[in-house]
C-alpha cells in the first residue's frame, strides 16, 4: 500500500498518563485574545510530536492529547462532548427542544509538518467560543449547535487527506483504512491501538459509527485562515468563500536500477532521481501553461536506497494538481500523466501512478453565502466572496449538507510554517459575523420575529 510520513506505533504512546488541561485564563482581554492564546497552547508539547516545531499527524500522542485538551475546553463552554468512532471530537450545546437538528461548526486539529499554529485549531475553537458566549448569557436557540474537531484533514500521516469529514458523511472507502504509514502502520491498526479517551475506545470496527444523517444537521460552517494574501492585499479582516477548487493527488514512482555511483558510467545508467528530477520539471512546464486558474505541485519526495555512493533505484513523489475549472484540472492531469510516461519510456525506466485523491469543486451554499456575507458586513468588513485555492474539510461536507466558509486574514498569506500569524482583532471580528451568522439563520431569525 502507499506510504506517507512516518508516524507512531503503538509503543509511542507508553502509558498515558494525566496530563495537564491548560486553559488560558479568562480575563483575557476579548473574547478573541482568548481562542488566540488556545492556538498558541496547542504548539507545545504534549500537543505536538515534535519537540521543537509543530507536528500533530493523526492518531499520534499529541493528537491523543488535543482530543482530550478540546473536550475539556467544550465542557467549560456548557457543552457535552464525546469522540466519534474515527476519533473526531464532538460537541454538542442542546437547543430548546430535545432531538433538534444541530448546527454544525469546526475544522480540524491535525497539522502539516513544521506548521503554523492557527490552521484548522483556530476554526475549531472560534466554534466553542461562540458557544462559550451564548452559555455565559443563557441563551438557546431552536437548533442545537455543535462544534467539530476532525482528527484529519492534512494527510500528513497517511497519504490522501480528510478521512475524518468522509467518514461522518459515508463517503469513506473501506480500502482507505488499508493505507499505511511511513512506518508500515495502517489507518486500521493506528485505529485498534489508539488509547482510550474519556471512557471511549475507537477501533476499525468503530468508523462507520461516525457517520451521520442529513436529518440530524443542518448546515456545517467552517472557519480558517485564508492561506492566501488577498484579505492582507485588500485590508479586510474576514471574507467569505463562494467555492473550493477542485484537486487531484497521485504517487508517481519511478522504478530504475541502483548501482555504484562509482563504477556505472552515465550512459549505462537507470537513475530513478535523474528521471524524477526532469518529470518535476515537466510538471512546472504543463502547469505554467494553463495560466493563474491551476496550478501542480511536486510536495513529497522519497529516493531509495538513500545513500550518498549509491545511484538511486526507485524515487516515489507526490503530484499534487488544483483548479477551480474542473475541465482544466482534469486536462491539465492528462498532460502531465502522458509526460510521466514519456520520460519513464526514453529512459527506460518504468513509472507508475497511483490515483490517492480526486475532489471535484465544491461550491458553498448560495442561500448561506448570502447570510454570511450579510453578516461579515454587520461587522463592518465588505462581505468579499472568494475562491478558495486550499482543500478544506467543507469540500465533503458541502456534499452532504449546505456547508459554508469563513476566511480569516493571515500575515503575508502564509500557511503551513510556523510564521502563520492572526490578529486578535481580526479572530474577534470573525466571532461576531459567526454570532451574527447564527442569529440570522432562517430559524433564529422566525423566533425573533414572532
Amino acid at each position: 500500500m502507499p506510504s506517507s510520513a512516518p508516524g507512531p506505533g503503538a509503543s509511542a504512546f507508553g502509558t498515558i498518563a494525566p496530563i495537564p488541561l491548560h486553559s488560558p485564563p479568562h480575563s483575557s482581554s476579548t473574547d478573541g485574545a482568548r481562542v488566540v492564546a488556545r492556538c498558541d497552547l496547542l504548539k507545545y508539547e504534549p500537543f505536538s510530536d515534535a519537540g521543537d516545531y509543530l507536528f500533530r499527524p493523526y492518531l499520534g500522542p499529541a493528537h491523543h492529547a488535543t482530543i482530550r485538551q478540546v473536550i475539556d475546553w467544550a465542557g467549560e463552554a456548557g457543552m457535552t462532548a464525546r469522540i466519534d468512532g474515527i476519533g473526531n471530537v464532538v460537541a454538542r450545546y442542546e437547543a430548546d427542544t430535545p432531538d433538534a437538528p444541530a448546527i454544525l461548526m469546526g475544522s480540524h486539529i491535525d497539522s502539516v509538518r513544521n506548521a503554523g499554529a492557527y490552521d484548522g485549531p483556530l476554526g475549531v475553537l472560534l466554534g466553542i467560543e461562540l458557544v462559550n458566549r451564548f452559555h455565559n448569557r443563557g441563551e438557546r436557540f431552536p437548533f442545537a449547535l455543535e462544534v467539530i474537531a476532525f482528527g484529519d484533514e492534512e494527510g500528513s500521516r497517511f497519504p490522501g487527506s480528510m478521512m475524518c469529514s468522509s467518514a461522518v458523511t459515508g463517503t469513506l472507502e473501506t480500502h482507505s483504512l488499508e493505507i499505511c504509514d511511513g512506518e508500515g502502520v495502517s489507518v486500521a491498526q493506528a485505529l485498534d491501538t489508539f488509547p482510550e479517551v474519556a471512557g471511549q475506545r475507537i477501533s476499525a470496527k468503530t468508523v462507520v459509527q461516525a457517520r451521520r444523517t442529513a436529518a440530524e444537521l443542518l448546515c456545517f460552517v467552517e472557519a480558517h485562515i485564508e492561506q492566501g494574501p488577498l484579505l492582507e492585499a485588500i485590508d479586510e479582516a474576514i471574507g467569505v468563500a463562494t467555492s473550493i477548487a477542485g484537486q487531484q493527488r497521485y504517487l508517481v514512482t519511478f522504478s530504475g536500477q541502483a548501482g555504484h555511483a562509482g563504477t556505472t558510467s552515465m550512459s549505462l545508467r537507470k537513475d530513478a532521481l535523474a528521471a524524477s528530477a526532469e518529470a518535476i520539471q515537466m510538471v512546472e512546464t504543463v502547469a505554467r501553461r494553463f495560466g493563474e486558474d491551476l496550478v501542480a505541485t511536486v510536495g513529497h519526495v522519497e529516493a531509495r536506497p538513500g545513500a550518498v555512493n549509491v545511484i538511486p533505484g526507485q524515487v516515489e513523489f507526490t503530484l499534487d494538481i488544483r483548479s477551480g475549472d474542473d475541465v482544466l484540472r482534469k486536462r491539465a492531469a492528462m498532460q502531465i500523466l502522458q509526460g510521466l510516461g514519456d520520460i519513464g519510456e526514453r529512459r527506460g525506466i518504468p513509472v507508475m501512478h497511483e490515483l490517492i485523491q480526486d475532489l471535484p469543486p465544491s461550491p458553498c451554499d448560495p442561500k448561506l453565502i448570502e447570510i454570511m456575507c450579510e453578516a461579515v458586513r454587520k461587522t463592518g468588513s465588505s462581505g468579499r466572496r472568494m475562491v478558495s485555492g486550499a482543500g478544506h474539510d467543507t469540500m465533503v461536507m458541502s456534499r452532504f449538507v449546505p456547508s459554508i466558509l469563513l476566511f480569516i486574514r493571515c500575515l503575508k498569506g502564509i500557511s503551513h510554517n510556523p510564521a502563520e500569524s492572526v490578529t486578535v482583532e481580526d479572530v474577534d471580528q470573525a466571532l461576531e459575523a459567526l454570532e451574527h451568522f447564527i442569529r440570522a439563520f432562517p430559524l433564529a431569525r422566525d423566533r425573533a420575529e414572532d
